[in-house]
């Protein structure tokens, strides 16, 4: 424990740290206080009489990265949701489109265009996007102005709290600690868990709630969750490599070429086959509603989360787009060249196209698990309902809402135990440092 108080003194002594701290705090709470200011021209309280009975699938996930302003037609309603999403599609144009793969082989200079074009994607979706949440969120009875001034002016109203939160989140990673867009959506799961909490606590010691006991081994099991999660999150394989004897000094000495380590991830792709695969499970029956047919038992099934052939189908594809994102993010031809072109090698096999070949059979090779481990924690929660934990908790088991906010936190102390270290105070953990992401954990920088 005193360890403990001396870190937390270490961290207020250094001013810079301090400040960003402060900063990241300011800025997260100028985003919660907006996500509770509701549209003008809303009937908040027609609009909360007719999301009583919850809206359910897709609705419900877009809340919880909200903090629940998706619900309550706040100006914040769709939060950074439109960025991630463009943030994405540049991802994939990545691999597809020459032009932007030249963008990202110009280093800083390429980085600032690709972003420069993320932002306006994002207007791009934010517009086509806001129609679409009024009609689906918010209903005729609870339009007070229902004119097309109206509409206009809500749509832009949307876009541009999106693109304020895009600038908080993206002033956070510059002047305070942590990724800021990872930050922002993991405090609107964050701000869901006390009251989740209260009514797990409520139900458990109610009559039949099971007692104390119950309690605690949902607790217990709760912490090996997020223990296995964070090694998830943290799982390498440690491909040697060694580099070639180099020429170094005046007298021209044979210099031994350092051994070092690749570090390939277990878990690559980060959360995102769990958001395309969540994506997916839902295109069915939006395409039986918008051909107005009736969807029929079977579709309902892949719709509910607690259902057997949802979290069966969900496991699947989870693994598949698993292997897909890893495929498209890990270029395993390029670490190939880069390891090339700095005299650098694997032992036992030859530079250049078998070493690509030898990448891509470890990376699948990991994947595997990796892959399954990860469809295991998506389908959890499913599991924890069926064991008595109500819903509103129950996704704090795993899911993207664990996993998020396990890679963002270690991403942060992780920042945090370097500022520690390099004005030489001891780090946040006495065996050893923190390994962070050192990136969103939607696989974006900055």
């Amino acid at each position: 424990m005193k360890n403990f108080i001396d870190t937390i003194k270490n961290i207020w002594k250094i001013e810079d740290l301090r400040f960003r701290i402060l900063i990241t705090l300011g800025f997260l709470l100028i985003y919660r206080i907006g996500s509770f200011v509701v549209l003008p021209g809303v009937d908040s309280a027609a609009l909360e009489v007719a999301n009583a009975g919850g809206g359910g699938g897709l609705g419900d996930l877009l809340s919880l990265f909200t903090g629940g302003a998706f619900s309550r037609a706040s100006i914040f309603a769709l939060g950074i949701m439109p960025y991630i999403s463009a943030s994405i599609i540049m991802q994939l144009m990545g691999v597809a489109v020459p032009a932007i793969q030249k963008m990202q082989k110009e280093g800083e200079s390429g980085r600032k265009k690709i972003t420069q074009y993320t932002r306006l994607l994002t207007i791009v979706i934010t517009v086509f996007q806001a129609p679409t949440y009024i009609v689906a969120t918010v209903p005729a009875e609870a339009r007070l102005d229902d004119t097309a001034f109206w509409w206009t002016m809500t749509t832009i109203i949307l876009s541009t709290g999106t693109l304020f939160v895009m600038w908080l989140g993206e002033k956070i990673t510059d002047k305070g600690i942590g990724n800021g867009i990872s930050m922002i959506i993991m405090i609107g799961i964050i701000a869901g868990l006390p009251t989740a909490f209260a009514q797990e606590v409520v139900g458990r010691l109610g009559p039949g709630g099971g007692g104390l006991v119950i309690l605690l081994i949902e607790m217990v099991i709760l912490l090996v969750v997020i223990g296995a999660t964070v090694a998830l999150v943290q799982a390498v394989r440690r491909v040697p490599i060694q580099f070639a004897r180099r020429t170094a000094g005046p007298g021209g000495a044979q210099v031994q070429g350092a051994r070092q380590y690749l570090p390939l991830k277990v878990n690559a792709a980060g959360v995102m086959p769990i958001i395309f695969a969540q994506a997916i499970m839902f295109v069915p029956l939006y395409v039986a509603q918008a051909l107005e047919a009736e969807p029929g038992a079977f579709l309902n099934s892949l719709v509910d989360f607690n259902g057997f052939w949802y979290n069966v189908l969900f496991f699947v594809v989870i693994i598949a787009f698993t292997y897909f994102y890893t495929a498209i993010t890990v270029n395993h031809n390029e670490m190939a060249d880069n390891l090339k072109r700095n005299g650098g090698f694997i032992p036992g096999v030859k530079p250049g196209r078998e070493t690509a070949d030898f990448i891509d059979t470890v990376l699948s090779r990991i994947t595997l698990p990796g892959s399954i481990f990860l469809g295991l924690v998506a389908i959890l929660p499913a599991f924890a309902v069926q064991f008595g934990v109500k819903q509103g908790f129950a996704i704090f088991f795993g899911g993207t809402s664990l996993l998020i906010m396990v890679g963002v936190i270690l991403d942060t102390l992780q920042q945090i135990e370097s500022h520690l270290l390099m004005r030489h105070y001891d780090g946040l953990m006495e065996t050893g440092r923190l390994k962070g992401r050192r990136d969103s954990v939607f696989g974006m920088t900055g």
